[in-house]
């Protein structure tokens, strides 16, 4: 009898071993989510009727890949591993601006590959995620994509993040500084005295440009809108929520924290051996010991602008404080599966949505943190959803204003 039962159990076994693998594996992927579109939140309007129906992609359901689109960390992990599948390399132009305090900012300018549906001279200026630059694959797709759709665009380099760019004082990109994308958008302007912008921040990106419209009214000259994608909007409340496991965000810290340590020590040189620098000794060697971006920025980050506590630092260096200031159309963009920003940060979008006219926030079931990845079951389009929605609205927001009478 034992004979014949001992098999029986260890098939019993098997099974149940294999039912808990798909069941895990179900619960991990969240395969049965149902797909969804965007949760729109806006004022009713003329401009925001008009464009919700012109970007249809905005009121359609979002469908990511079938067997693991729907985990935001796997969106993530896609992003920041890949950046994108079958990446184009537009060729562009480096271009260099010294800056008051010795600093010199880059960005690459690309020339539009046609003529723009309105005929008329438009520039996307594009503010990348933390550590970024032109040369990231994320950035070169959606750059290739807005050329062949007929806009210039002109793309930031951060402060230190070219690994072949040599910093020319002791300072690098911060979470807020505007001054080499405000500089960027000058040269722009006196460059291509008839082109219009449109301004795009992705994620740290997203803070900046939002933050450089508000900070001054004469900012939003020539401006036809704004498009910012996965930012935190607030780093003083984000900060709290980056010492959570809450969604593995105590990992992401580590290892954000471990790229900026990366970054900071391949300038080393320049921002602690420079006599105009901030630096100590000890800095550095809080450094080499911090295991999150809260201590990096509170050893190094914010002595750049000289703020005498991380509080003060996130502060004045979150768009929270100036994004209502911003009257130009505005369309911002989070996912709901991002492990990056917590729930509770994206009441800030929502309320500004409700209470101002030209803002529409669009929160998405799925997309990870700039993932958005797009295909059938397994393998990922090249195109993102997210480059088309940002083209899409920038389409629009272009035909309202070259025929405002018709579209009204």
């Amino acid at each position: 009898l034992n004979q014949l039962l001992m098999p029986a159990m260890f098939d019993g076994m098997k099974l149940a071993a294999v039912a808990t693998v798909l069941y895990v594996i179900v619960r991990s992927l969240n395969l049965k989510c149902p797909t969804a579109a965007p949760d729109i939140t806006c004022q009713d309007t003329p401009l925001n009727r008009y464009l919700l129906k012109s970007c249809p992609i905005l009121t359609k359901e979002y469908i990511p890949p079938l067997l693991w689109g729907k985990s935001g960390h796997l969106q993530t992990a896609l992003y920041g591993k890949m950046g994108r599948v079958k990446s184009p390399k537009p060729c562009g132009l480096r271009k260099y601006l010294p800056m008051p305090d010795g600093a010199t900012a880059t960005f690459d300018l690309f020339e539009p590959q046609s003529i723009h549906s309105t005929g008329d001279d438009i520039t996307m200026v594009i503010c990348p995620g933390i550590g970024n630059h032109s040369e990231k694959h994320y950035i070169r797709t959606f750059v290739d994509y807005s050329q062949k759709q007929g806009y210039r665009c002109a793309v930031l380099n951060h402060l230190g993040a070219l690994p072949n760019i040599e910093l020319t004082s002791p300072r690098m990109f911060t979470y807020g500084c505007t001054w080499e994308f405000s500089a960027m958008v000058g040269y722009i302007k006196r460059t291509f005295p008839q082109t219009q912008l449109i301004v795009v921040g992705f994620s740290l990106g997203g803070n900046i440009a939002c933050k450089y419209l508000g900070e001054n009214p004469a900012n939003q000259e020539r401006v036809l809108c704004c498009v910012s994608i996965c930012q935190g909007y607030s780093a003083l409340r984000a900060q709290e929520t980056f010492l959570q496991w809450d969604q593995c965000r105590r990992l992401y810290n580590f290892l954000m924290a471990d790229n900026m340590k990366k970054i900071i020590l391949s300038h080393r040189a320049s921002l602690f051996g420079m006599s105009s620098s901030n630096m100590e000794a000890a800095d550095l060697s809080h450094l080499y010991t911090a295991t999150s971006l809260m201590q990096i920025d509170d050893n190094i980050m914010r002595k750049f602008h000289g703020h005498n506590s991380l509080k003060e630092y996130y502060e004045k260096e979150s768009c929270v404080h100036y994004i209502h200031n911003i009257s130009v159309p505005l369309l911002l963009m989070n996912s709901s599966d991002d492990p990056l920003v917590h729930q509770s940060l994206l009441t800030i979008p929502r309320t500004l949505a409700e209470k101002k006219q030209n803002v529409i926030f669009a929160l998405t079931l799925h997309g990870g943190h700039l993932g958005f990845f797009e295909g059938a079951v397994l393998f990922p389009q090249p195109l993102s959803w997210m480059d088309k929605v940002i083209v899409s609205y920038a389409n629009a927001i272009c035909q309202w204003e070259k025929h405002r009478p018709q579209c009204q």
